[in-house]
């Protein structure tokens, strides 16, 4: 698993005063093209950046849109570094069926779908259904 690699050399590059805790990733794209992103904490703290939310938007800054893999790495040795509930939402926003590697650093990792770690979810295809909305004076 390349990928694998990459996000862990991604989070080397992490800017985490205040949490200590570093996480890294890598995205691969439809064509093979690899993105690397780690997350960047600010004194704001809700200002901060996940790992996942940077190395997809600097894909889709590029103009990617479709993509096969996210790998996610972390210093944590006991479990699987897991993206939050937002992450999860930002990279169901490209599609549900792509893989997600949730990885420590000894290199093992667990596979897993977007909308197996975000069942149920709502995306851009919702947006699309038509719906009716009705009021209680019947408006």
């Amino acid at each position: 698993m390349a990928s694998g690699t990459r996000s862990q050399g991604a989070k080397e590059f992490a800017y985490c005063p205040y949490s200590k805790f570093r996480v890294g990733a890598a995205l691969l794209a439809h064509d093979g093209t690899v993105f690397t992103g780690c997350n960047v904490e600010n004194a704001s703290y809700n200002l901060g950046l996940c790992a996942e939310r940077t190395t997809i938007a600097k894909a889709v800054s590029e103009g990617y849109r479709r993509f096969k893999t996210i790998a996610i790495a972390s210093d944590l040795e006991d479990q699987f570094i897991s993206p939050c509930g937002g992450c999860r939402q930002f990279m169901r926003e490209f599609g549900d069926q792509w893989s997600v590697y949730l990885s420590k650093p000894d290199g093992s990792y667990v596979e897993m779908t977007v909308g197996e770690l975000l069942p149920v979810s709502f995306g851009p295809e919702d947006l699309k259904k038509k719906t009716m909305l009705t009021t209680q004076n019947g408006s």
